[in-house]
Parts: structure tokens; C-alpha cells; sequence
């Protein structure tokens, strides 16, 4: 089959004094066009060889994050785009494809008031947010029945995780443009559900530079072949069984994931910049001294008491932190890209995260379903991601996928949870655009067990 490359003048074949490459990743994508990469052999010519199934060759383009993208000798990654999902032809949608926009054409659609960062705003949010906490807590000490503390547990540990998405605001910046007003809120609001202000800070920010990048990015990435083989089974069970994994929070603070060391509460770990060890003490402190105002409450009201009015509450917010920021990454009906090396840009990591609804929980935990909006640019406050992400949705095109809509409760993305943990497993330890994989052996037994 003979091999094409996009020049200046249009499409032409390959010269045949150029040596093919002898090595090339090809790309387990779900799409019907299969892609391999080829750089070998015509880096002295600056454009990369793309061999595809149907014969067409483009040009790759090579990206750094959100910065422009380098010089090269032919088509840009818009019409690659364009002509690679089918806007100008007739191939089916590859969500793996470089994008036909760019992350200036999306800021540019929208409104310039969704930018603005009002602190007073932002704090009406937390004082709502508080006042609800302590009613909660003070309602079910004075009723103190069996019937209403499982009631209480369930709405108490969605309002810690509300009170831990105003945090999370406040390290995104887009609490408000004041970072000491940013600190002061973050440590509050973080250090109260026993979270590490700036230790998660700061990893949180890798996630965001680095999303959708198999080796860099931080939070639920995917783990690869030889990594996944190397754990035991009991291991792999408690990673990808229900509900276990919505549990993980608390430990991932201490020890990360597989694959990682380190932790979010000693400032010497390889998270973290030696300019960064202040923070890191800092938020360290104050998770201790809540955790020791904890233990003094057991001596007042008695360890059962704090068990109920907080404890149980805490694993509520723990399970809401791992169930939403899972399926913001995991399980879209179709399988969608990871990347590695050049392949990876900050546009094209940003545009796997999944939009989701929750019902009436939107209001409460501050429409952080809005998560692709708020991947791209995380600066946007909470309360104009709706309409960002609907001025957004014209450039988006097929890129934005539309969350199935919820009834009262997000009942609906239980079953979604449940098949990505069975399905997603691994993604291959080679290639550059990479889709995960299962493993049987957890399938089978999955099954027999059910």
C-alpha cells in the first residue's frame, strides 16, 4: 500500500528514497480508521508521515500544553481535525483526532462576565454552605433517632462535599482574585472535612496541567499493563469492585496511586517544589489541629456522638469525592483516548473529561458537573460554568459529549460506575493515543460472583 503525505502542494506520494520507519505504534482505537505514527526516517524534511487504513497520510503537529503549537512545513492541526473526523469527509468521528479548534476559539466564545471572580458571591456560597452544616448537625443531636441519623449521615456527607468544592475553588483561584481571601477560605472549608489544603492544592494542579497524559497526570489515570500485572489479585479486586474504590480518598492523600510515591502531608515528597514546603506545612498543621479538636470531642461528647455527627458523615463526603471525580474521567458509553508523549496537549486532555447531572445536587455541590469547561479553564467560578459551558457548546461540536439527563437523584450513573470499573482495567504499556483495556480474569470472576 502505498504511503502519502499532506506537502504544500497538496497530497502526493511519498518519495521512494525515504526509508520507511522500521518502528510505529499503532493505535487500538475503537474508530474504524486505524493510524500509525511514523517519524522515522523524514524528521530532515520537519513533517511527520501518517499511514492510515484508507491510504490518506497527514501531517502530525506537535503541541506543549495550551502554548502555540510549533512550525511545521504543511497542513495545521485544524484541518487535520477537520479532515480526520469526517467535517470535510466522510470518516466516522475519532474522538483521538486533534480537534479542528483551538483552546482560544472556545475562550473566545465565551462571555467575558463568566471570567469575573466575585468574592462576596463566592462567600454568600460558603455561608449558605455552613449554615446548613451546623442546622443539619444541631437537628439530628436534639431528634437523636435511629430513623432520622441515616438521613442526616446521607445529607451531611453531601454538604461536606459541597464544602470541598468551595475549597477546591479556592485553589483553582477562581474563589476570588485575592490568594490570601483564596487561603484563608481554602484552609477553612478544607481543614473542617480533614483535607490538606495546599498538599492537594498543588497535586490537584498536576491533574489539571497534565490531564488525559497516562504517565503525568495525578488523580484516576490508568494504570499500565505492567504495572496492573504486577499487583495481586486481592489488589486489583478492591481497585475495580464496587464500592471500594469510592472509598480510596483518605489513603491516596497518604500514599498516592500505583505507580506513584508520596504524600500530601510531608512536605519532602516529590509532589511538591522545595519553594512549596511552607504550603505544605502549613495545611499540614491545620489538618492536625482538626484532627485533634476531633479527639477532644470525644472526651466532651463522647466518641459514639462524634461517630455520628461526624465520622459517618466524612465517609459520605469521601464516597461523593471519589464517585464524581470518577465518572468525570470514566465510563462515557464510548471508550475515549489517553494520550502519551507528543500525541498528549493540554486541549486534547481537557476534551476527554465527561460532563454529568445530578439532579438537584447540581445547586448544592456548585455545578461541578460542568467538568469540561472547568478542565479547560479551571479560573471560571462555579456559578457561570453553566452558561459557560453552553456558550462553549457551538466550537465544541462532537467533542462535547451531552450528559444523559437525571431524575431527582443521579441514580442513572450508578450502573455507568459499575460497568467502567468491570471494563477499565489497563491501557497498553506502547503507543501514543491509547484506549483502556480488560481484563478477563476480573470480568469472569466479576461475573460468577454476581
Amino acid at each position: 500500500m502505498a504511503s502519502w503525505v499532506l506537502s504544500e502542494c497538496g497530497v502526493r506520494p511519498l518519495p521512494r528514497m525515504i526509508s520507511r520507519s522500521r518502528t510505529k505504534v499503532v493505535h487500538d482505537s475503537p474508530s474504524k480508521n486505524r493510524i500509525s505514527y511514523s517519524n522515522k526516517g523524514v524528521s530532515d524534511l520537519k513533517f511527520l508521515s501518517i499511514r492510515v487504513s484508507n491510504g490518506l497520510s497527514r501531517e502530525r503537529n506537535w503541541f506543549l500544553r495550551v502554548s502555540a503549537p510549533l512550525k511545521v512545513a504543511s497542513v495545521d492541526e485544524d484541518e487535520r481535525g477537520k479532515r480526520v473526523n469526517g467535517i470535510e469527509g466522510e470518516a466516522d468521528f475519532n474522538p483521538g483526532a486533534p480537534p479542528p479548534f483551538k483552546l482560544a476559539d472556545i475562550r473566545a466564545a465565551i462571555p467575558k462576565h463568566c471570567w469575573v471572580r466575585d468574592p462576596w458571591k463566592s462567600i454568600s456560597y460558603v455561608v449558605r454552605d455552613v449554615a446548613v452544616v451546623f442546622a443539619l448537625a444541631a437537628t439530628a443531636a436534639y431528634l437523636n433517632n435511629w430513623l432520622v441519623w441515616p438521613l442526616y449521615w446521607a445529607a451531611q456527607g453531601t454538604m461536606f462535599w459541597a464544602l470541598f468544592v468551595l475549597g477546591h475553588d479556592c485553589g483553582h483561584g477562581s474563589f476570588s482574585s485575592n490568594p490570601k481571601l483564596n487561603s484563608v477560605m481554602g484552609h477553612f472549608l478544607h481543614s473542617s472535612i480533614l483535607v490538606p489544603y495546599h498538599g492537594w492544592r498543588i497535586s490537584h494542579r498536576t491533574h489539571h496541567q497534565n490531564h488525559g497524559h497516562v504517565e503525568n497526570d495525578e488523580s484516576w489515570h490508568p494504570l499500565p499493563e505492567r504495572i496492573f500485572k504486577s499487583l495481586d489479585y486481592v489488589s486489583k479486586k478492591m481497585r475495580f469492585t464496587a464500592p471500594f474504590p469510592m472509598l480510596a480518598y483518605p489513603f491516596y492523600l497518604w500514599t498516592r496511586s500505583p505507580g506513584k510515591t508520596g504524600s500530601h502531608f510531608h512536605p519532602g515528597s516529590d509532589l511538591f517544589m522545595p519553594n512549596e514546603r511552607k504550603d505544605v506545612i502549613t495545611s499540614t498543621v491545620c489538618w492536625t489541629t482538626m484532627a485533634a479538636l476531633l479527639v477532644g470531642l470525644c472526651f466532651v461528647v463522647g466518641p459514639i456522638q462524634v461517630l455520628k455527627l461526624y465520622g459517618v458523615p466524612y465517609w459520605g463526603f469521601v464516597m461523593w469525592l471519589d464517585f464524581v471525580t470518577y465518572l468525570h474521567h470514566h465510563g462515557h458509553e464510548d471508550k475515549l483516548p489517553w494520550y502519551r508523549g507528543k500525541e498528549w496537549s493540554y486541549l486534547r486532555g481537557g476534551l476527554t473529561t465527561i460532563d454529568r447531572d445530578y439532579g438537584v445536587i447540581n445547586n448544592i455541590h456548585h455545578d461541578i458537573g460542568t467538568h469540561v469547561i472547568h478542565h479547560l479553564f479551571p479560573q471560571i467560578p462555579h456559578y457561570h460554568l453553566v452558561e459557560a459551558t453552553e456558550a462553549a457548546k457551538p466550537v465544541l461540536g462532537k467533542y462535547y459529549r451531552e450528559p444523559k439527563k437525571s431524575g431527582p437523584l443521579p441514580f442513572h450513573l450508578i450502573e455507568n460506575l459499575v460497568k467502567s470499573l468491570k471494563e477499565d482495567h489497563y491501557v497498553s504499556d506502547t503507543g501514543d493515543v491509547v484506549y483502556y483495556q480488560s481484563d478477563p480474569e476480573l470480568i469472569n470472576n466479576s461475573s460468577n460472583s454476581n
